[in-house]
């Protein structure tokens, strides 16, 4: 099969902090508007380009070389990309893998986004570390300011994650502990991570109430990661928490940030975000730092915890924010980072294993 796809001609990125980038279009011939963030691991681009997590983002990928791989059959978090674009600097346009069934650009022209390439990714990436919100407009010409003025960058906030969450509850089946995970924007490799581990999984819409949840009989509950921003969810809480309250929990990303909000934590942004496989925490009980693949735009904002319910458990090397949290006498944690490791590094995938296995001892206590 041959994985080749011509450029669609001429393209540019035009950005609301004034600069213009101009480059090669791929894919679906369209515009995209979106957040400019950027990710910056060497590897991943298929599971980026399905991460829920991205839904209505522009991707720039500071890794020069995307696309050498191709696209396979095995490797995609979600049914469709939620993404709104990718923006790189050298797209292979005849990647070399036995694996590949299609190019990076077929793949983006069958799932309907555009690629710009030939991009200095650099100054990009740049632009985003200094300006922090920055937002975009690919298109086949540059926009003037009065046309940028006319977009409505917050339009979709609130349904982000209505957007991506499953429509109906998905059921795989397993010999071990039932684990219900919340779907908020969820990667397919969560899900099986834990059926690899031997649990029975079934994946709930981010809107199933708690008497929903409870009938499931769940020997623990996961809140997935997802997009957005976290206080758009506070609606939800509630249900959520009584969750937690009755069954072992584990947040994920925006789970994670979740878990905070249901105990009077409060979130914020940070300046520029931390997307990549290369992200460096630091377990506080032992010292060991792992390095974590991550994907979120939010925080915890670790002064507004509740000293008498929650503590932090690992923190980020790099800029000392929040990456995990323990409630100090429920079975609740949460991790900012994505311990399935899809893509890697897997250096934390013992928070799953762990989890699992509490699942098991309490399931033995309770049987006791």
């Amino acid at each position: 099969m041959e994985m080749y796809a011509q450029s669609n001609g001429a393209g540019y990125i035009t950005l609301t902090t004034g600069e213009v980038f101009s480059g090669r279009l791929y894919g679906a011939p369209l515009a995209a508007t979106g957040e400019v963030v950027f990710y910056t691991g060497m590897t991943g681009y298929q599971e980026v380009m399905t991460d829920p997590s991205f839904a209505g983002q522009l991707v720039t990928f500071t890794y020069p070389l995307i696309g050498n791989y191709g696209i396979n059959d095995t490797d995609y978090e979600s049914g469709k990309p939620a993404l709104s674009g990718m923006i790189v600097g050298d797209l292979c346009e005849k990647p070399s893998h036995y694996r590949a069934k299609y190019s990076l650009a077929q793949a983006a022209e069958r799932f309907g986004f555009p690629i710009l390439a030939g991009i200095d990714t650099r100054a990009i990436t740049k632009i985003v570390r200094t300006r922090h919100l920055v937002h975009g407009v690919i298109s086949d010409r540059p926009l003037t300011p009065e046309e940028m003025s006319a977009y409505r960058w917050d339009h979709a906030k609130k349904s982000l994650v209505a957007s991506v969450s499953s429509a109906k509850q998905i059921h795989y089946p397993g010999k071990g502990e039932h684990v219900v995970i919340v779907d908020l924007g969820m990667k397919q490799s969560i899900a099986d991570a834990l059926v690899e581990l031997g649990c029975s999984v079934t994946v709930v819409p981010f809107d199933t109430s708690f008497a929903e949840i409870e009938a499931l009989k769940p020997a623990g509950v996961v809140l997935s990661n997802g997009p957005g921003d976290p206080n758009d969810l506070m609606a939800y809480c509630s249900e959520w928490r009584k969750a937690a309250e009755r069954f072992p929990t584990l947040g994920i990303c925006l789970g994670n940030q979740m878990l905070a909000l249901m105990f009077g934590g409060r979130t914020g942004r940070l300046p520029f975000g931390h997307r990549g496989g290369n992200h460096p925490v630091v377990e506080l009980a032992t010292g060991k730092v792992y390095m974590t693949s991550q994907n979120h735009g939010y925080v915890v904002q670790e002064e507004s915890l509740d000293q008498r319910q929650l503590e932090v458990t690992y923190r980020n090397v790099n800029d000392g924010s929040v990456e995990g949290l323990r409630h100090l006498y429920l079975p609740i944690t949460g991790v900012q980072f994505h311990p399935e490791a899809h893509p890697g590094p897997s250096d934390t995938s013992h928070i799953l294993q762990q989890f699992t296995k509490s699942l098991q001892l309490q399931g033995a206590r309770n049987y006791a």
